[in-house]
């Protein structure tokens, strides 16, 4: 009455996981990547959080002797996430570099 075999219904064994020990110095590399990448979204964030770099800001004036507005370009560089994202993935790139570079060896 057994028309499938033991052996198919056995479930497949996970893989036992090798976890990636740090050592201290590359602990010290990993603390120093957490502290300069929360710095960028922090500048970012005080730039305003803007989702693209810009070069100019439109703001509006008053002519005094009328009175009225008017929109004007100004020259003013407002950081964005574009550039944020690019320098935080560099310095992911030279992070994992040295923590690659530090490993101890058996």
């Amino acid at each position: 009455m057994d028309c499938i075999s033991r052996k198919r219904l056995q479930l497949l064994q996970p893989h036992k996981v090798r976890k990636m020990k740090l050592n201290q110095k590359q602990k010290k590399v990993f603390y120093f990547w957490l502290l300069i990448v929360a710095a960028a979204i922090f500048t970012w964030i005080g730039f305003g959080g803007e989702v693209f770099t810009k070069t100019q800001k439109l703001v509006e004036k008053k002519d005094e002797l009328f009175g009225t507005t008017y929109k004007e370009w100004k020259d003013q560089f407002v950081l964005g996430l574009d550039y944020t994202f690019a320098f935080i993935a560099l310095v992911s790139a030279i992070t994992i570099g040295f923590i690659w570079r530090k490993r101890t060896r058996p």
